[in-house]
């Protein structure tokens, strides 16, 4: 469908990729990757037609139509999401206009016998018959279908944009892509602010409904779920694997292998024939021989070995004072924005050393309850930080909050403080920031090389307790997971809303689930949970639950002989939440044991201090002080243990 010939893009005299030949067919389901500024998004700009190539050409047949998914999106806050979804059929609208223009003309004109009458009548038949047959009477409902099986409901349809988040957004533009119904559409990291049913619900539609697909996306598992062809490009050149993406890199180490092995023996003649050339340069007998090798010489078509990474990028996080058991204690937490309830009765405790998942629907409240965490907004209920906690906080839009008139280099020299200000230069390097990347502007950098550089000032502080709101965003493939071991090795607490799967696999233990006003803890992984979810699908519609949630349910339920399964469920509900609350209780009880024997111990510490003086050791106040101290230390250790015994029979 489209032919990609010589294609050559230069920036500034260098040239981004050149003479670069591919074909899209129908059904490509392609992967275009490569390494954060090989030129992803510009090769989706030129297919996309907004942007012209320096040289070559893309041919594109005058009936395909091209649906583009941009990285950044601009939705117009004026606009309800019904206003803007309509916007898919502007075609329509035009068409409409038109045949009312020629329905006009047919009205006015008198001249029935003419030519040019008849052929008017033929314009207008045709143009009517091409409307209806695009669905031009019948555009509303489909609309409403789209969005409804998108997870709208009606009365978000008047709803202005800006009242969603960036997920919401996101499926308003897929809305209008999917309805527009284009023969190729073009992804630009459409998994960015998807929660992970959206994904799953995205990787469905794009691998058994959709028409050819270019897709730019670090989710890994994303990839693998859609795309059956990977196009790399790198070196300003692109290959071509017919696979998809983890056959993908198998087949490009193998590749690599044999492109080393090719330059290493190219390398050796060139060697071989310079040193022949520089030998016998001067002698006129050799004059004919020196001539031909440097022709020889110069006829070579030099080896390019593929782009790798070398840069030494380390991520690890300094070390920090321990924190208390329980870093966060939620209790009965709520947070409502006038009628709207985002969640309520939460009540979860998070242990030391824990790394927690927060997972739902966008608009679930994920990174609401981060924030009140945070203490960035009010709340009702109790949220208790622990003692000794040092929180390392970066939100979603932790790049975007940036100086762009700064340098790199200059945006970590402002939070540097200490022995740390003379190795600035080894962190940039890093994080790929070497040499005169580390003066460029933040205005020009990519989202990608903004989010790094918003983690190394979160670098900078020794933290224990860590919450990333979002942190792979924009992120490549390579320092996701060097960012992932990094957490893995973290010895304090982590907190992470993260749509990533296979970021997020192996390195939560505890997955939090934000969904309908309520929060559950889900014990084991990622997947576990995602494995989990299905099942429980499946035996709601099995049994029929669905009832105990549809309004007629409530209504016919005296018609249901016996104890209803409703009336057993809630009573088991009721009776986990009071137990839920004791433990909490007891969690708390012992949370403050520990907190009042740390107090208690610095200050005997500091009498003992005293008392090692001369002027100390005679003063038998001190020794009276120390001895009441002990005594109360002796007390509180004897209530720890047994809150402690208590809080284990209950839990057990």
């Amino acid at each position: 469908m489209i032919s990609v010939e010589g294609l050559t893009v230069e920036f500034n005299a260098t040239a981004l990729f050149a003479g670069v030949n591919y074909v899209i067919n129908k059904k490509d389901r392609i992967a275009l990757v490569g390494k954060n500024g090989a030129g992803k998004s510009t090769m989706l700009k030129i297919l996309a037609g907004l942007q012209l190539p320096t040289g070559g050409s893309v041919s594109i047949p005058r009936d395909v139509t091209i649906g583009y998914l941009p990285q950044v999106m601009v939705l117009a806050d004026n606009r309800t999401v019904m206003q803007e979804a309509e916007r898919a059929f502007e075609h329509i609208f035009e068409m409409q206009a038109e045949l009312e223009r020629l329905n006009r003309e047919l009205a006015e004109r008198t001249d029935y016998e003419s030519e040019d009458y008849h052929k008017l009548i033929d314009r207008f038949t045709h143009e009517n018959d091409r409307f209806l047959m695009m669905g031009g009477t019948n555009f509303q409902a489909e609309i409403e279908r789209t969005l409804m099986g998108l997870g709208f409901v009606r009365e978000d349809f008047d709803r202005p944009t800006s009242e969603f988040s960036g997920g919401w957004r996101m499926r308003i533009e897929l809305a209008k892509l999917l309805l527009r119904r284009p023969d190729v559409l073009l992804l630009d990291e459409p998994t960015n602010h998807l929660d992970i049913e959206s994904i799953q619900w995205l990787e469905t539609f794009l691998s058994t409904r959709a028409n050819a697909v270019v897709l730019v996306s670090h989710d890994r598992a994303f990839l693998n779920g859609v795309t059956t062809r990977t196009i790399e490009i790198t070196c300003g050149q692109i290959h071509d694997y017919r696979v998809k993406y983890d056959e993908y890199v198998v087949l490009r180490k193998d590749r690599r292998e044999q492109q080393l092995r090719a330059y290493e023996n190219q390398q050796k003649q060139i060697e071989d024939t310079e040193a022949f050339i520089e030998r016998f340069r001067y002698k006129a007998t050799k004059a004919v021989q020196v001539q031909s090798r440097q022709k020889q010489l110069d006829k070579i078509e030099r080896i390019e070995v593929d782009e790798e990474d070398n840069s030494s990028l380390r991520l690890k996080f300094p070390p920090a004072c321990r924190s208390g058991n329980y870093p966060v204690i939620c209790e009965d937490v709520k947070k409502a924005y006038g009628n709207h309830v985002i969640f309520h009765d939460v009540n979860l405790t998070i242990n030391r050393g824990e790394k927690v998942a927060f997972v739902g629907k966008n608009g679930e409240g994920k990174s609401t309850l981060v924030k009140c965490i945070m203490d960035e907004i009010d709340y009702e209920g109790k949220l208790t930080i622990g003692h000794n906690v040092q929180i390392g906080y970066f939100a979603q839009n932790q790049a975007q909050m940036l100086d762009e008139n700064l340098t790199v280099f200059d945006t970590i020299d402002r939070v540097a403080v200490g022995d740390i200000r003379l190795k600035i230069r080894d962190i940039l390097g890093a994080f790929m920031f070497g040499g005169e990347a580390s003066d460029k502007k933040v205005k020009v950098l990519s989202g990608g090389e903004r989010t790094r550089l918003a983690m190394i000032k979160l670098l900078l502080q020794p933290v224990n307790l860590l919450i990333l709101d979002e942190p792979t965003n924009h992120l490549d493939m390579r320092t996701k997971d060097v960012l992932k071991e990094a957490i893995r090795a973290f010895e304090g607490t982590v907190i992470m809303v993260s749509h990533d799967r296979d970021f997020l696999d192996g390195l939560a233990t505890k997955v939090y689930e934000f969904g309908g006003g309520l929060v559950r803890e889900h014990l084991g992984g990622i997947y576990d949970f995602l494995q989990r979810k299905k099942m429980e699908t499946l035996d709601e519609l099995q049994k029929g639950a669905s009832l105990s949630s549809s309004p007629t349910a409530a209504k016919n339920e005296s018609d249901v002989p016996g104890p209803t399964p409703v009336r057993e469920a809630q009573l088991d509900y009721a009776a986990q939440k009071e137990l839920n609350k004791k433990i909490k209780k007891l969690e708390r009880q012992v949370a403050d044991c520990e907190e009042q024997i740390g107090q208690t111990e610095s200050a005997i510490a500091i009498l003992e201090v005293r008392m090692a003086t001369p002027e100390g050791a005679s003063d038998m106040a001190l020794y009276e002080q120390h001895q009441k101290l002990k005594q109360q230390l002796d007390s509180i250790v004897e209530e720890w243990e047994q809150i402690s015994l208590e809080l284990d029979e209950v839990k057990n």
